[in-house]
């Protein structure tokens, strides 16, 4: 089992992971969805803009990535801190 140092260490590496993700998270589905979507709304995607594409589309696909990509990093970050369900 892991000591206090290294829970503490597995918590604030597990809080920078979510920070992470959910900064990725916001770029995208408020940011270029909303924010930017006139300076990106030249380029074509789809036979749409990539603005709008990003507020139908891109967000979901970018936020299931995301749930990948957490699930990915969370295992190995468990088995480095030692508590893996393995």
């Amino acid at each position: 089992m892991a000591n206090k140092p290294d829970n503490n260490a597995y918590w604030a590496a597990n809080l920078r992971l979510v920070t992470i993700c959910l900064v990725i998270w916001a770029l995208c589905s408020y940011g270029l969805a909303i924010l930017l979507r006139p300076l990106i709304s030249g380029i074509a995607v789809g036979g749409t803009d990539l603005g709008f594409w990003f507020a139908q589309q891109g967000s979901i696909l970018v936020f299931l990535v995301l749930i990948f990509f957490y699930a990915w990093r969370m295992n190995k970050l468990d088995k480095e801190h030692g508590v893996d369900e393995e």
